[in-house]
């Protein structure tokens, strides 16, 4: 048994599961998304987070050719352990050249894509994370800017941030310029900036707007100089070397991941009770796609 008959379980779920009763259905589902955790848990742990009975994974395991629930979990369980073991060092990636001039390709990007990401975070020292925590958490009004292909990243750190710092604000919201929405920014707020060459315009009439009100500034870039008169209160370099013609976003997405975690960390009950609240309203509405199963008529 090999971590092989784990993909070719997954396999034969993925071709089937649009004609499994429903519960099995979820089950199946659960199965494929969430391969990991199924090797690790009990029947009834992963019954519990699939929301169906215990014996409804032994129906799956019967329906699959399989004697038990355990025998099913098998292969998910030897492909952990199998996965734990290559990941341990640097080998995979070796492997991955092994596989003709395309594979040798993938594996120049994967290398770069790791470089970026530990070097971002070597540079994003316990001084200069605590102190962008610091800035934000205790700002009268934290801004978030950026534009062009790195506002997808600000817009990011806004929607999960805002759950943890309520006074977080992205700008611009709409389709206009940053500094239309900074009149009221003063010296009792922040104004964190992203940009990355080539230096949108946008972004650094904000930043010079913001020196020019006492706004204190956090600079998320490669450079702190990105253009004249600009004097960040904090600059936080992310690694963007990249194998094509653009920027590599990758290390300056685990900034923000970082960031991100310290902010909800700090905001405490406070915090998780606001994302809470987001997901109920979400649910009431719908936000979210689910599959329903039918209820049962009670006698």
């Amino acid at each position: 048994m090999s971590a092989n008959e784990k993909a070719e379980i997954c396999k034969r779920l993925l071709k089937d599961v649009d004609r499994l009763p429903p519960r099995l259905r979820l089950a199946a589902k659960y199965i494929i998304d969430n391969a990991n955790d199924f090797g690790l848990d009990t029947i009834r742990i992963s019954a519990d987070k699939i929301g169906i009975s215990a014996n409804s994974l032994v129906r799956l395991a019967n329906h699959l050719g399989f004697a038990s629930f355990e025998e099913l979990r098998e292969p998910f369980r030897i492909s952990l352990v199998e996965q734990y073991d290559r990941a341990s060092g640097d080998g995979w990636i070796d492997r991955l050249s092994e596989a003709g001039d395309f594979g040798e390709f993938h594996a120049r990007s994967v290398r770069n894509e790791i470089d970026i990401v530990k070097q971002s975070l070597r540079l994003l020292t316990i001084e200069k994370t605590e102190t962008a925590v610091d800035m934000l958490m205790n700002a009268r009004n934290a801004y978030v800017t950026a534009t062009r292909a790195s506002y997808a990243l600000a817009y990011y750190f806004h929607y999960v941030g805002r759950m943890a710092l309520p006074n977080l604000n992205l700008i611009p919201r709409h389709m206009g310029s940053p500094v239309d929405e900074m009149m009221s920014v003063g010296r009792e707020d922040v104004l964190m900036a992203i940009t990355f060459p080539p230096y949108s315009a946008d972004t650094i009439s904000a930043l010079r707007l913001a020196k020019r009100n006492g706004t204190r500034v956090i600079l998320i870039s490669d450079s702190e100089l990105i253009a004249p008169n600009i004097d960040a209160d904090l600059f936080l370099k992310v690694s963007l070397n990249s194998l094509h013609h653009f920027s590599c976003f990758a290390g300056a997405m685990v900034v923000l991941e970082s960031l991100l975690f310290h902010l909800v960390s700090r905001g405490g009950t406070g915090a998780q009770s606001r994302i809470a609240g987001y997901e109920a309203i979400r649910e009431d509405f719908g936000a979210y796609w689910q599959a329903k199963l039918p209820k049962v008529r009670r006698t």
